[in-house]
């Protein structure tokens, strides 16, 4: 047996479980453990991104013992993006500078 901490990322906060399931686990076995756990979780267990320490992996990979597995929630806008609306925002709302 392997055990893993399952964290979520979700709107409400991050949720974590801790699981034990058999040497050959994947990805997937541990979103469907967590699953039973976290059932009342907003997330959409079937498409959500995963990975482990940050790395981005699919569900047939297969976790180490002690690993942490992660599920990512979509961006809601893409950073880029945001940064532009908060330039053109300043860009307004600043003041001319003179020059003497």
């Amino acid at each position: 047996m392997k055990r893993c901490t399952l964290v979520c990322d979700t709107a409400a906060g991050v949720l974590a479980c801790d699981l034990e399931l058999p040497e050959e686990a994947t990805i997937g076995a541990a979103l469907q453990a967590a699953r039973a756990k976290l059932a009342d979780a907003t997330v959409d267990w079937e498409h959500v991104a995963t990975g482990v320490y940050g790395t981005v992996l699919g569900r047939s990979h297969v976790w180490s013992d002690g690993d942490r597995v992660e599920v990512y929630r979509a961006l809601q806008l893409d950073p880029r993006a945001r940064r532009r609306q908060r330039a053109a925002k300043s860009a307004r709302v600043r003041p001319a500078s003179r020059i003497r």
